[in-house]
């Protein structure tokens, strides 16, 4: 299953340095994984999607340099368009994740891509806090907030930037550089020109969505059913 679009706000100063601001959505509720088919992809095949403009000399260990998991060199590439606080995104990562790392990405035949396209300001905290670690430490700290999700997003009364904090500190990040990853205001531009070309040029409206050598893939699937997906387009 995937969370849908739902209009409901947009960051105020950020998103508007954004081409007119990209909005932000709310969270929907928790379903079972979706059983996708794998034998058809769900939109015509598509272009690799556009990465955003990061800022002049930001290197590739910089907040915004590409935040992947697997080898350059594998034969698919899967681009994973996600949100921290979609409950749809934490099933995947914490159901099928677990079987596709060691068996498709750890064996070189897969290479996952993060692309943020978060649900509500909360979710935007959390992959700015996220693309300040150090690059190899991305993937094991959204991991670990996807475990704990209903742990720092969704509790009453959430003091959100205490809750992302305490999973910032285990990461090995200072309070210094916390502040300065929620204050970067080039970083939030960054994450919502993303999301805005993601949604315009490729009518990604829902997360999680799936591009996989080419071709989109919505929703939180099984293992079995990406399996499938990632031998199909490896085999051409």
């Amino acid at each position: 299953m995937l969370s849908s679009r739902r209009n409901i706000l947009s960051l105020v100063g950020a998103a508007a340095a954004v081409s007119g601001g990209a909005a932000l959505y709310m969270r929907g509720r928790k379903q079972p994984i979706a059983q996708a088919d794998a034998s058809t992809p769900t939109a015509a095949p598509v272009v690799v999607p556009a990465a955003p403009q990061a800022p002049a000399n930001a290197g590739p260990d910089s907040p915004f340099g590409k935040r992947s998991i697997g080898s350059p060199n594998a034969p698919v590439t899967a681009y994973e368009y996600f949100s921290l606080t979609c409950t749809h995104c934490a099933e995947f990562a914490t159901v099928t994740m677990p079987l596709v790392k060691p068996k498709l990405v750890d064996t070189g035949k897969l290479q996952i891509i993060y692309h943020d396209f978060p649900l509500d300001q909360v979710a935007l905290m959390a992959a700015q806090v996220a693309r300040y670690l150090p690059p190899e430490e991305y993937y094991p700290f959204i991991e670990a907030l996807f475990a704990a999700q209903e742990d720092w997003a969704f509790q009453p009364n959430e003091n959100y930037h205490d809750s992302i904090y305490k999973y910032a500190a285990l990461a090995g990040m200072d309070e210094a550089t916390y502040n300065a990853a929620l204050a970067d205001t080039k970083l939030k531009e960054f994450i919502l020109q993303g999301q805005q070309q993601a949604e315009q040029l490729d009518h990604i409206d829902a997360t999680p969505t799936f591009i996989i050598n080419g071709r989109m893939y919505p929703g939180a699937m099984a293992y079995d059913d990406f399996a499938a997906i990632v031998d199909k387009a490896a085999a051409g």
